[in-house]
């Protein structure tokens, strides 16, 4: 039974559920389970707003929706672009400059001799990379990728700067990950926001306050949502804004210790289906109430709800 004195504070209504893509929502063979898909469908079916959140660019999404029942926006890029599938536009774009992407790579050279960088543009339609810089796997077949001098890199507004170490593609590790971001963030100060979002030895830099945060705040004021209202499903360090601004943050078992410690509660990995697990625990029979109104937030390794 209830006691009266919690009968007074209102529960939050779930009213949107945002997550990240890879290391949470999708396996590691970067296939979505349609135990997942399902229990998204069936959070979407009951009125509860569906929300991708990745640092992916635009091109990279079509294998995701055609695993997906519904089409959802997603906030791509690091919270760059908002992306909208079914009239292929972006409603809303935070760029940089191409004055603040000549002074962060001029600033990020003169702390980080190896660097090399790379652009996504409109989005991450396409992206440009100066010479030598380790191109990822999906981008060595994409016709979308184009190399070009480092004056042409920095001539046009980026969704994101992309910053790497030259020769570095088979020996990236967490470690060298995580030195490359402190020198970078080092050499940017404010001018920038940079983060990362896998140990591959890559630093991704975008317009100064432009995070995953701040596209997810977007669709929710168009939507009346607030941070009570919305539920995040996060990894890695990337997803920490997002997991600032709501109210109820999960992390998936084995993400990044600053995740966790950051989280109200832990799920399954992504191998497991954590986010399906957790979503299935939710009490939907209150109009998608969130289960807990105050949790507290595990020790890293905890799994709740799996």
């Amino acid at each position: 039974m209830i006691p009266a004195a919690d009968r007074t504070v209102p529960r939050p209504r779930l009213r949107l559920v945002a997550s990240d893509l890879d290391g949470t929502l999708l396996r590691e063979d970067e296939t979505l389970s349609h135990r997942t898909a399902r229990a998204l469908s069936e959070l979407a079916g009951r009125g509860v707003h569906i929300v991708l959140a990745t640092g992916r660019p635009q091109r990279t999404l079509a294998p995701v929706y055609r695993q997906l029942p519904i089409r959802p926006w997603t906030v791509c890029a690091n919270g760059a672009a908002v992306y909208d599938p079914d009239t292929d536009t972006f409603p809303h774009t935070s760029s940089l400059t191409p004055d603040l992407l000549a002074a962060a790579c001029a600033r990020i050279r003169a702390e980080v001799s190896a660097a090399v960088f790379a652009v996504e543009l409109d989005g991450g339609r396409s992206m440009r990379h100066e010479p030598g810089f380790p191109l990822h796997r999906q981008d060595l077949t994409r016709s979308a990728a184009g190399e070009v001098s480092p004056e042409e890199l920095t001539g046009r507004p980026a969704a994101k700067l992309i910053v790497k170490l030259r020769d570095t593609a088979s020996t990236a590790d967490a470690k060298l990950t995580r030195r490359l971001a402190t020198a970078v963030t080092q050499a940017l100060g404010a001018a920038a926001e940079a983060t990362y979002s896998g140990d591959f030895g890559m630093v991704e830099i975008s317009a100064p306050g432009v995070t995953k945060a701040t596209g997810l705040s977007w669709i929710a004021d168009r939507l009346g949502i607030s941070p009570d209202e919305t539920l995040v499903f996060g990894d890695m360090p990337n997803d920490l804004p997002m997991f600032a601004w709501s109210s109820h943050r999960v992390a998936v078992r084995g993400a990044h210790p600053e995740v966790l410690a950051a989280a109200t509660a832990v799920t399954g990995g992504n191998d497991d289906d954590g986010v399906a697990a957790y979503l299935e625990t939710l009490d939907i029979r209150l109009g998608c109430d969130i289960r807990r109104s105050t949790p507290t937030a595990p020790a890293p390794g905890a799994t709740i709800g799996a």
